[in-house]
């Protein structure tokens, strides 16, 4: 789906040393006197200004906080990052696998590119959780949004601020899904690497629609990869950063490991695919996005078959005035599983919103 994530450093000026020339006259030594004090005033400053902008970017920077919460009877995996005083809400969906953890570099750094002025919370698919709390049930896509929707109503019904929703790939569907059912709530919807619709040209999708439509195929390959449970966690975590790539950050290989292994988990991932493949052979709706283009923004890969660039061209027909950007950084569809591509696709977000709701800064 690493890059060591770059701050902002502060580059000191280098600072000359001053010696008073030996047999030097009272008045030599007291001039250098004087300039080396003025210099150590100014050096002190300089270290003061360092340490104030060090304290701000710390306290810019805040950690996610994770909770479980039921939602429609479903045992429910919630990320969060609360503002003080909080202008807006960003409600992010994730894609599939619904892994809320996968998103933990990019939900900390949006938090800290929108300034600290937004409250986030990602929540995660039902049953693509480390415990099976649903003792193997199976859940749709229809399900998954249901389950969203009923989230916006039972934990968000008091909210009084804005709220924004961000979803990642089939996570940007299900946003346009809530929007359609709770248009008085949100006010803005932005779709990351979206899966809005079949791509028939892929071969990838074909392969994996077909591995998801067999249940023999999908309990098989949710065993094997299950089995990987059976390592401890520092063999699981090596052989997925050998499989994987050294790019991968150690957020997504600590949920990978968590996560992935875990058979409900995998079943669950499939048998949504199956889903959505069904539900998205058809076109999107047009009519709707072009009703809500004023509200909708999203961001296209240059080579991603979920998301292709033929949608971009076509999205920009049936609903031009819908915000669309295109990213040309060498990110992929699986942005959150690298830091480089988690703090990139963070600042567009936060970019985007900032934008849109100047009145909000």
């Amino acid at each position: 789906m690493g890059h060591l994530l770059q701050l902002p450093w502060v580059v000191t000026p280098s600072l000359r040393c001053f010696l008073p020339p030996i047999g030097g006259s009272i008045l030599q030594i007291a001039y250098f006197s004087a300039s080396s004090s003025r210099r150590r005033y100014r050096s002190n400053r300089v270290i003061a200004g360092m340490e104030c902008e060090k304290e701000s970017i710390n306290k810019a920077k805040r950690h996610v906080t994770s909770r479980l919460c039921r939602v429609s009877g479903s045992m429910t995996e919630v990320m969060e990052i609360q503002a003080e005083t909080p202008k807006f809400l960003v409600l992010f969906i994730p894609g599939n696998p619904g892994v809320v953890s996968f998103y933990n570099d990019f939900l900390e750094s949006l938090h800290q590119f929108l300034d600290g002025n937004a409250s986030i919370t990602a929540i995660g698919q039902i049953s693509h959780t480390r415990k099976d709390w649903e003792s193997g049930k199976l859940f749709s896509l229809q399900e998954q949004i249901d389950h969203k929707v009923e989230f916006v109503r039972q934990e968000l019904e008091g909210v009084k601020v804005p709220i924004i929703l961000v979803g990642h790939s089939i996570g940007s569907y299900i946003s346009l899904e809530i929007l359609r059912k709770c248009p008085e709530k949100v006010v803005y919807c932005i779709g990351l690497y979206p899966f809005l619709t079949l791509n028939q040209q892929s071969t990838k999708q074909s392969l994996i629609g077909k591995l998801a439509a067999s249940s023999l195929l999908s309990a098989t390959a949710s065993f094997l990869i299950a089995s990987l449970g059976l390592l401890p966690m520092w063999a699981a975590r090596r052989l997925v950063s050998n499989s994987l790539g050294v790019s991968w950050s150690d957020t997504a290989v600590q949920a990978t490991c968590t996560h992935l292994r875990q058979y409900h988990t995998m079943r669950n991932v499939l048998y949504m695919a199956m889903t959505e493949f069904r539900e998205l052979a058809a076109e999107p709706d047009w009519e709707f996005m072009r009703e809500n283009q004023g509200k909708l923004a999203f961001l296209f890969g240059i080579d991603d078959h979920w998301g292709p660039l033929q949608l971009f061209e076509e999205i920009s027909k049936q609903a031009p005035g819908t915000s669309l950007s295109i990213e040309r950084e060498g990110h992929t569809h699986g942005f959150c599983c690298t830091v480089a591509g988690s703090v990139w696709v963070a600042q567009h977000v936060a970019t985007l919103i900032k934008n849109r709701f100047k009145y909000l800064q």
